[in-house]
């Protein structure tokens, strides 16, 4: 266990059907204690491994799920091959049902193989779950839902652009997060060849090398722990990055994601691929400058780029409305063909 003595702040207390917007607002994590205590499949939990298992299966769909299964040897630690040219385990669409049956058949082993699906869509893969087992995101009508089960496992530490309140359903948990400055301190992997399409920091969080990642000292100094117990919920504010370990012999997670920009507002990783195919090996001085429009028109008050400029010819400097932004998209993809 890394050596990291700042946990979570915890709130308790709180109503899931009427969670204060501003705990889920703010730029830091928070840990709401025991706001899903009262759903079902975490009371199946306390009870037992087979409860849990016994109380999910009656709400599959029987669509096939996506699912990932390793080796004793890799200890739940989901990652690449020695050489980084593979990935340390396989990854198969199959029944849910196939997959806790491997889980349940495990249960006792000291060292099992593991089994992990990984963000599934809860109303397609369990329609009806819901219906007691929910909360309401207030800033949100319709968050993205999804259902996470495995066996004991490491996830790399990685992040996500949307918000994010995870709810650990059966199982303990353990959250090692670090806000999104830190990460250079992270060393992540490949942008585009990784576990499941987010770059992940290359640390090993049980056995560090330091030798090989030495600002990774700096990165624990800025990090935070969340040990959550069933029924507990995580707020991830967006982009920051958390690694987790589930360590029961079920684990079961269910997590709401939202996003707060408009609908029209692309994915921000597309424009920093852009920027490395057409900004990164500029010459450095090129890199300042551009670097400096960045700041100015990007980074900045947005209203000053538009200032003393008549509303009429603002153009793009004007605020991107929906037809604005299907306008840009034509004109870049226009450009990016030639």
């Amino acid at each position: 266990m890394l050596d990291i003595p700042t946990t979570v702040k915890e709130v308790q207390g709180i109503d899931p059907n009427n969670i204060p917007a501003e705990l889920l607002s703010g730029n830091q994590p928070l840990v709401l204690k025991g706001i899903a205590r009262d759903w079902p499949l975490v009371q199946a939990g306390l009870k037992s491994h087979e409860a849990a298992d016994a109380y999910l299966r009656p709400f599959y769909s029987g669509k096939t799920v996506g699912a990932f299964f390793g080796p004793p040897e890799i200890q739940g630690h989901y990652f690449y091959n020695q050489d980084m040219t593979a990935l340390n385990y396989v990854a198969d669409r199959v029944r849910l049902d196939t997959v806790l049956d491997n889980i349940l058949a495990h249960k006792d082993d000291a060292l099992p193989p593991t089994f992990y699906v990984g963000s599934t869509t809860v109303d397609v893969c369990l329609p009806g779950f819901r219906a007691q087992n929910d909360l309401k995101i207030p800033q949100e009508d319709n968050p993205l839902v999804s259902i996470w089960i495995g066996n004991k496992s490491r996830i790399s530490c990685h992040f996500d652009a949307p918000d994010n309140l995870a709810c650990n359903v059966v199982g303990n948990r353990r959250f090692t997060v670090f806000p999104p400055e830190q990460v250079e301190n992270l060393y992540p992997g490949p942008l585009d060849f990784n576990p499941a399409g987010q770059q992940i920091s290359l640390v090993d969080f049980v056995n560090p090398d330091f030798e090989k990642f030495p600002r990774f000292r700096d990165a624990m100094a800025a990090g935070q722990v969340a040990e959550l117990e069933p029924g507990d919920a995580l707020y991830l504010p967006s982009m920051w990055w958390h690694h987790i370990e589930g360590q029961s012999s079920l684990n079961v997670l269910v997590n709401y994601w939202w996003r707060t920009a408009p609908d029209f507002v692309g994915p921000a990783v597309n424009v920093l691929k852009h920027a490395i195919l057409s900004i990164r090996d500029l010459p450095e001085r090129e890199k300042a400058a551009w670097k400096a429009l960045f700041d100015f028109y990007i980074f900045g008050d947005n209203d000053r780029p538009r200032e003393n400029i008549p509303p009429a010819v603002q153009g793009l400097l004007a605020p991107v409305d929906d037809l604005k932004s299907r306008q840009l998209r034509a004109w870049l993809i226009n450009r990016l063909n030639r």
